[in-house]
């Protein structure tokens, strides 16, 4: 029977992608490793490759076509001689359940994030037959509201066998509850089932659940500038993912706002001297990766802060691994500095150089740019003195860097002098970090930076 090939989840955040190009047409014959289609994302355009070999025998949706939800069927894969005429649901089909396993899976989205269960057809996400009677049940979510990743067919069987779903652990690819998993399986007791429903709602309500406002819709807001010249802008992908991220962001996340001035002349000093040490390695050292070293191991001075808000738990990281904005046509990435704390500053700065490089060429892989505990938005090097950053979510709080301006300051002499001030200021959610705690980390962040040659020891 043919195989349907859905649209895959090539980033945690994806919901809907382009499919932007097809690499093959119909008839062709494609092997595992073969490249099937370009798909982009909100964030770049990604390759989707087959991981078996077969016929591609139907195409259901066209190149060009934008706003394909993940899982819609986007092709059909088979046998040569098989009928494509009609949809694989539909196809008449023996029983072949033991086939189930997974094992003649078709494709996969090769740039998916290993981190994340890919809801495309791959290795693992799509049991190959399906053929046990009446279609498989809606995907499941556990209590917390999030969905349950498991294949249609054994969500068919743990419906006719009264499972809960959340309950069972999957071995199949990322954590998948494929057909094994429930086959030895045993019905929970009802009461459990029916407790995990109650929970559901209460745990959604906690995390910021509910209908947000909203504003003016778009026939308004074209209404209100009737018989005036303008231009309409198509948004891409990732300018409504930003937009739709931002929202979010501003609806659920209480943010409060910290704000501290810090003192350059003695990192600018420092850094030069750096700088001329290095010149024969090719590496000159910004101010921005001072910064980031500087909150690198303030997360490690101040360990409760560097934590990120889970739903209905606060999930404190052990690494430093801080995120820095980097503009990009049509929106803006966020690469993550890995294990920030634990590497030079010459490493730090050719490191985000290349994810600042290839972030604006669309280059990123999604596991380059999802995670962190913690980010840095810098404006400070386009004149801006100050300025309050959105915490991009799960982070526990986002650092706003201005420019560093030559101001009147007292000196510790009481006499008034001129020094090099760089306004600061940390956005902070309050569900994971309170005001205290916020203000020993931005005291360490501002210590580090004054004292530089600590952050060598």
């Amino acid at each position: 029977m043919p195989i349907e090939l859905l649209m895959p989840a090539l980033s945690p955040t994806m919901e809907e992608g382009t499919l932007a190009k097809w690499l093959v047409k119909e008839g062709d014959t494609v092997s595992a490793g073969d490249l099937l289609a370009e798909i982009e994302t909100d964030k770049a355009t990604m390759e989707f490759e087959a991981v078996d070999e077969g016929i591609l025998g139907k195409i259901l949706v066209e190149e060009g076509t934008e706003g394909v939800k993940v899982n819609t069927p986007i092709a059909l894969i088979g046998e040569e001689g098989e009928d494509f005429s009609a949809p694989a649901g539909d196809a008449s089909k023996k029983d072949k359940d033991d086939e189930g396993d997974g094992s003649s899976d078709a494709a996969s989205g090769g740039g998916a994030d290993a981190g994340a269960p890919a809801k495309g057809y791959g290795r693992g996400d799509t049991e190959a037959s399906e053929s046990s009677s009446g279609p498989a049940p809606a995907a499941s979510k556990n209590a917390d509201g999030a969905r349950i990743f498991a294949s249609p067919l054994a969500r068919r069987i743990a419906a006719d066998k009264g499972l809960d779903l959340s309950q069972i652990k999957g071995s199949g690819p990322r954590g998948r509850i494929v057909k094994a998993d429930v086959e030895g399986a045993s019905a929970a007791p009802k009461a459990e089932t029916s407790a995990a429903k109650t929970e559901a709602p209460k745990a959604a309500a906690a995390s910021g659940g509910g209908a947000m406002p909203t504003g003016p819709s778009a026939e308004q807001v074209l209404k209100m500038y009737e018989g005036r010249d303008y231009e309409e802008v198509k948004l891409n992908g990732m300018r409504k993912t930003v937009a739709a991220r931002l929202t979010e962001a501003k609806q659920t996340i209480p943010h409060f706002y910290l704000r501290r001035d810090i003192q350059l002349d003695a990192l600018l000093k420092f850094r030069s001297q750096l700088n001329k040490q290095l010149e024969g390695r090719g590496v000159k050292l910004s101010v921005n990766d001072f910064v980031i070293k500087a909150c690198a191991l303030a997360l490690q001075q101040v360990p409760d802060a560097n934590a990120v808000w889970a739903g209905d738990r606060i999930i404190k990281l052990t690494p430093s691994d801080v995120a820095v904005a980097v503009a990009v046509d049509g929106g803006l990435f966020t690469p993550v500095l890995k294990d920030s704390d634990t590497k030079s500053l010459s490493a730090l700065s050719s490191e985000m150089k290349d994810l600042a490089g290839r972030a604006r060429d669309g280059k990123l892989q999604p596991h380059e740019y999802v995670g962190g505990s913690f980010a840095i938005s810098n404006l400070g090097m386009m004149g801006i003195e100050n300025f309050d950053a959105v915490i991009n979510p799960p982070h526990g709080a986002i650092l706003a860097v201005g420019a560093g301006v030559k101001k009147p300051v007292v000196g510790d002499d009481g006499e008034l002098t001129v020094a090099t001030v760089m306004s600061t200021t940390l956005s902070v959610d309050h569900r994971v970090i309170d005001g205290a705690l916020g203000a020993e980390l931005l005291a360490a962040i501002k210590e580090n930076l004054e004292n530089p040659m600590v952050m060598l020891a």
